[in-house]
């Protein structure tokens, strides 16, 4: 069923712009409709088109933590800008202190098991409960951040999450989203003027340089597929 409404989606927003879909979709899932922020580039650009609309999605993001103090100082930046409420998901302090009791505060970089079972407690746990009883999950995901998201639809269900997922910058490529944010006057994470592209939490990530890919910088010291799980297929 997931699977025809998702084609159904598809057609019937084939010729719409994502202004006009994001409209839709609030009409067509009345109440179920969240967008899920990290405060990155193309986040942003997401949270303008909703913004400015005064759409009736309800956005959130996950706080892990551990993010960047410049992370929260775009957060509080958006919140002014556009006067709209951005509902936020704490990881449960029971299971981030058995973690830490365990295993002590940087047990990430011991293993890839590890950093995802760091990341599952911080992430994905949260976004499961954020996600519950909602239809659509509008994501900031495009096709060229790496080789794992080439093959994504701009509407395709998620089985792990059963839900249907909205990724409307697919198609989008870092300088298409640069440009938007720069002629809207978008507020954005001071850390990408630092050569940082893909921001996460602050003990994972890096600046890159020039030439290298634009996940290089999460997730720094493993050779994995650069996943924590929340889009991982």
């Amino acid at each position: 069923m997931s699977i025809a409404i998702t084609n159904t989606l598809l057609e019937k927003t084939r010729s719409l712009s994502i202004e006009e879909t994001l409209t839709f979709l609030a009409d067509e899932f009345k109440g179920k409709v969240v967008f899920s922020t990290s405060f990155g580039q193309e986040d942003q650009v997401i949270t303008a088109l909703i913004g400015k609309n005064n759409l009736p999605i309800t956005i959130f993001t996950l706080d892990t933590g551990r993010l960047f103090q410049e992370t929260y100082d775009v957060f509080h930046k958006t919140l002014k800008k556009y006067q709209i409420d951005i509902k936020t998901y704490f990881p449960e302090t029971s299971a981030v202190e058995e973690l830490l009791n365990q295993k002590g505060p940087n047990s990430f970089y011991e293993s890839v098991e590890n950093r995802k079972e760091c990341c599952f407690i911080r992430k994905v746990a949260p976004l499961t409960k954020a996600l519950k009883g909602n239809s659509i999950w509008i994501t900031g995901l495009r096709a060229e951040q790496s080789e794992n998201r080439n093959d994504l639809d701009l509407f395709e269900y998620d089985e792990k999450f059963d839900i249907i997922k909205f990724n409307p910058l697919l198609k989008w490529t870092l300088e298409e989203v640069q440009k938007y944010l720069d002629d809207n006057n978008v507020p954005q994470n001071a850390l990408h003027k630092q050569g940082f592209v893909s921001i996460g939490c602050a003990p994972c990530t890096r600046a890159i340089v020039p030439g290298e890919d634009i996940r290089a910088g999460r997730w720094w010291w493993e050779s994995s597929h650069k996943e924590c799980g929340l889009h991982q297929k």
